[in-house]
């Protein structure tokens, strides 16, 4: 039994043959580039006048030939070109027989051509047929010119003699063969690809020339990716350009902004209840419905360039004021924090506040009991507060309120030269004085609230004016704090010397754990929201219980309260829900979203619905017609991709740890529960016959499932196996049988599925074949989506729609683009939209491509664009573009 082989014998056989193979290639590439010098350096002694390359090929004496080995391309003509490339522009080379005293093996059939190359490697390495081999039918078809030695090509400068083109052309040669030998690697690096395989047949080799009306190529961290361009275009100047006459316009939000902010929620004069989420300010009718703020439904001011943070409405119940956060452009440029005054009827902008004086975001902001003057807290270490006038947008006073934060900031209704802010441990009353109409004369004086013999709470997120005066606070110990002017204490005196101070003449205990909101309705009342409770208070005079109603747990705590028409309320949640109701009836939501990270996102095949999830482990089914949450389940897990079956009876869903769900989407049971590996998916995707699953993970591996008719079973068909870096996108062709991916090193791979899973060595083959769906996002068909100077991450997302028209697009510049398709140009125009908050990370057409649908990421949003087209209602008007995909002078922003 000694010499038997052992159980462990197989994967050290097998490492001994990688290594054999290894060496191999790595003298066939060393034989290569010492042929291809060798034979440089002989013309170069010759000294051979451009005639003879032009020769009738007779055979040179033997004593004169210096034979190449096999594998060396013959010598070639130039010829002149119908296409170009994106980056390099090679010249486009013809096999001839060899002149006298050049002959490099046998002779080349009559008109045959080079091949391009059959396994290039996404690094740069390439392999090719050999001498002699008949080229790809139907793509080069070289012109006829006059046998003149001055035939044209590019890159050859106008001033080099007909003497030195050989030796340039042969220098060219040896130096693409010196890059073949430094670039391409061991086929371990090149995650197994043979560099010897290729359609000349084995043994064959040629180096990257990347021939010109073959092959495209672009560059990614300065990393060459060649793709090949369909037999049907002749050239790239015959593709579309310009913009596409598609447009988008935003049709829904998905979502509330109540995880981590306040001053969120407000009802506005016409009914219209206002929020925000992203850079979005959303005006929502209750009742849903089409149209403007007398047919319901959303509208939406999209005027900020950063995630809005705060709001407040104007006494007059129609203009409003929405703070941003400081953000950066596309060049990495701060972005500053600014306020804008915009009318909620005509969303048009009024006024712009505090352009490069506030510090890193607004943080809270409200209105006096006129309207006239808006006061601010900014977001900086001393959390500065200032008093600005409305009308002309000036400055009138400012000072460092303190270094603790600051959650919520008012006038007195029936003093404006009082200003109140609560925070962390405090609650300061300010004194306005002054500077009325001049520019930053005026002061403001601080008088702080003084606790007495009452428990300094860790935090006041919020406080309400009562009609009498008295100011009621809301504090994390769960108390209703009552504060009145009262005589100085000397024992506890406040700040500013001042002889009259404010404190605590009330308390109540009202709620288990914070409150975060307090909201004064018109009989007078007082509701409070309380978070660890969840529960919904309404007292009256003397802080006396009236009612009460406790928000379901799946929602969250109360976040913001705001009174409706007649008894209704609005409230918003910790769990980004809009909920609508009152204290009899109880709450249901209106709004609903998710409160995580997303990633996540497919279209039903024959419905106007959507799945999502994320890094809050929430799957969601939404209804695109009602704007509605269809059902929610808990994955317990992150759930980072999905896709449907082509039935819709079942959807398969991809986790952060390597397991794939398959769930049916009526009974929302889970029908399958596999594990692939352990490392996180980044792709699910059906064949368009529902045949197979394939799964892309980051293991650097495609597992591939047969699957039932129903789409409820599966079992494991195999494994694409190939890629040298995780998978990141990928696409069934047709008929099903064959597959295109992409992977986080930017390689471009094809895999015959049907053919048992076997990864297509030739990828110039792969150049006609038609894919079901398109959102990988390298390809010919879609290159020009990408920005010069890209780091290969710019891109997240990309959607070809089912008509094939349009291409939408994702960035991590919190845009959304819309191209025309194929987008073969490089800075290729787009249709460029914002009002994300973050990175945007899927979108998708729906299933009649009617609509459009983007995630923000870590801003959670969803947003629902309505497709219009050419003939459809435009976007605004056109401004250049700021994200790096596009050159300013070829974008519309809208």
């Amino acid at each position: 039994m000694d010499g038997a082989a052992g159980p462990g014998d197989g994967p050290a056989r097998e490492a001994l043959q990688s290594l054999s193979q290894r060496l191999r290639v790595q003298e066939q590439e060393m034989e290569l580039v010492k042929a291809a010098l060798a034979e440089a350096l002989r013309l170069l002694r010759l000294q051979v006048p451009p005639s003879s390359l032009q020769g009738s090929g007779t055979p040179a004496p033997p004593g004169d030939s210096l034979a190449a080995p096999p594998g060396l391309p013959p010598t070639c003509t130039p010829s002149l070109v119908s296409r170009g490339t994106q980056t390099e522009t090679e010249v486009e080379l013809k096999s001839s027989p060899g002149p006298p005293g050049l002959s490099n093996g046998p002779p080349a059939p009559q008109g045959a051509s080079e091949e391009p190359s059959g396994t290039q490697s996404e690094g740069g390495g390439s392999s090719s047929s050999g001498a002699g081999s008949p080229g790809p039918p139907g793509i080069l078809r070289p012109l006829q010119p006059p046998q003149r030695a001055d035939t044209p090509r590019r890159n050859s400068s106008s001033s080099s003699s007909p003497s030195e083109r050989p030796r340039q052309k042969l220098s060219r040669k040896a130096i693409s063969s010196a890059n073949l030998l430094v670039r391409s690697g061991s086929t371990e690096s090149r995650g197994g690809k043979d560099p010897l395989s290729s359609p000349g047949g084995p043994g064959s080799r040629r180096s990257n020339y990347n021939l010109e009306g073959i092959s495209v190529k672009m560059f990614l961290r300065g990393r060459p990716i060649t793709m090949y361009i369909p037999s049907g275009i002749r050239s790239l100047e015959e593709l579309p350009s310009g913009p596409p006459p598609e447009t988008l316009s935003l049709d829904w939000v998905y979502g509330y902004r109540g995880r981590d902010s306040r001053s969120n929620l407000f009802v506005l004069r016409s009914g219209e209840v206002v929020y925000f989420i992203a850079c979005v300010v959303v005006l929502y009718r209750p009742g849903g419905g089409p149209g403007g703020p007398g047919g319901g439904g959303q509208r939406h001011y999209r005027g900020h360039t950063d995630c809005v943070r705060c709001l407040a409405v104007h006494p007059d119940g129609v203009r409003v004021a929405s703070g941003q956060t400081a953000g950066v452009d596309k060049d990495g440029k701060p972005l500053q924090p600014v306020v804008h005054i915009w009318d909620s009827e005509t969303l048009l902008k009024l006024q712009e506040i505090g352009l490069g004086a506030f510090e890193r975001g607004v943080g809270a902001l409200a209105f006096s009991a006129a309207g006239a003057f808006l006061c601010v807290v900014d977001d900086s270490n001393e959390h500065m507060l200032s008093v600005w006038d409305c009308s002309r947008g000036m400055k009138l006073a400012e000072i460092k309120s303190t270094n603790d934060s600051v959650l919520a900031v008012g006038f007195n209704p029936r003093d404006s030269s009082c200003i109140v802010t609560s925070g962390k441990s405090h609650v300061h009353f300010w004194n306005w004085s002054g500077g009325v109409g001049v520019p930053g004369n005026g002061t403001l004086t601080r008088k702080q609230g003084v606790f007495g013999k009452y428990k300094k709470p860790k935090f006041i997120p919020c406080f309400v004016f009562l009609p009498d005066g008295d100011i009621l606070t809301g504090d994390s110990e769960g108390n209703i704090l009552t504060w009145g002017r009262s005589p100085s204490d000397s024992k506890t005196p406040g700040r500013g010397g001042a002889k009259e101070t404010y404190g605590i003449v009330a308390q109540a205990h009202a709620h288990e754990g914070s409150i975060f909101a307090l909201c004064l309705r018109r009989d007078g009342t007082v509701l409070s929201g309380g978070g660890r409770d969840r529960r919904l208070v309404q007292w009256g005079p003397g802080l006396v219980a009236l009612q009460e109603a406790e928000i379901p747990e799946h929602f969250g705590a109360v976040r913001a309260i705001a009174e409706g028409l007649g008894s209704e309320l609005l409230v918003g949640t910790t769990k980004n829900a809009l909920l609508r109701g009152d204290l009899a009836q109880g709450f249901s939501p209106v709004i609903q979203g998710h409160t995580d990270e997303l990633w996540g996102l497919c279209t039903h095949p024959s419905q106007n619905r959507f799945l999502t999830c994320g890094h809050d482990r929430q799957l969601c089914l939404w209804d695109g017609e009602s704007h509605a949450l269809a059902w929610s389940i808990d994955l317990k897990e992150t759930g980072l991709c999905a896709d449907f079956h082509p039935s819709g009876a079942v959807v398969a869903v991809g986790l952060n740890t390597g397991r794939w769900l398959v769930l049916d989407t009526e009974t929302r049971e889970i029908v399958s529960d596999v594990i692939d590996g352990n490392e996180q998916l980044s792709v699910v995707r059906y064949s368009p016959d529902g045949l197979y699953l394939a799964i892309g993970s980051h293991d650097n591996v495609i597992y591939i499932y047969s699957v039932s008719s129903d789409g409820a079973k599966s079992s494991r068909f195999g494994r694409c196996m190939g890629h040298s870096s995780f998978i990141t996108h990928l696409d069934w062709s047709k008929d099903g049988n064959f597959i295109m991916s992409n992977s986080g090193d930017y390689e471009i791979l094809y895999w015959d599925v049907a053919g048992g899973c076997k990864q297509l060595k030739n990828r110039y083959e792969s150049r006609d074949r038609e894919w079901a769906t398109y959102t990988c996002v390298l390809g010919f068909h879609v290159y020009g989506v990408w920005p010069d100077g890209s780091d290969g991450t710019d891109i997240n997302s990309l959607c070809r729609s089912h008509n094939e028209r349009v291409v939408a697009v994702a960035d991590d510049f919190c845009k959304v683009h819309l191209f025309q398709y194929p987008c073969a140009r490089a800075k290729a125009p787009s249709r460029m939209y914002g009002g994300h908050g973050s990175h945007v990370t899927s979108v998708r057409f729906t299933h009649d491509d009617s609509h459009l649908v983007s995630l923000g990421g870590k801003d959670a949003s969803i947003f629902q664009w309505r497709v219009l087209g050419a003939g459809g209602a435009g976007p605004a008007p056109a401004t250049p573009s700021r994200t790096p995909s596009l050159s300013p002078a070829s974008s519309l922003d809208v």
